[in-house]
């Protein structure tokens, strides 16, 4: 199941939680994992994944 987000407002920045930053940062640690994989999957660019 995807999640798809659908922005309404005039606001383009979406705010992220802590603990789905968390998430995101754990998963592309796991091994055999790539960062792209990671950041498509969250509708991030991969350099995002990096800051």
């Amino acid at each position: 199941m995807s999640r798809i987000e659908v922005i309404t407002s005039v606001e383009r920045r979406r705010r992220w939680p802590r603990v789905e930053k968390e998430r995101l940062v754990a998963a592309s640690l796991e091994s055999g994992v790539s960062a792209s994989e990671i950041a498509r999957g969250a509708g991030i660019h991969v350099s995002q994944l990096f800051r």
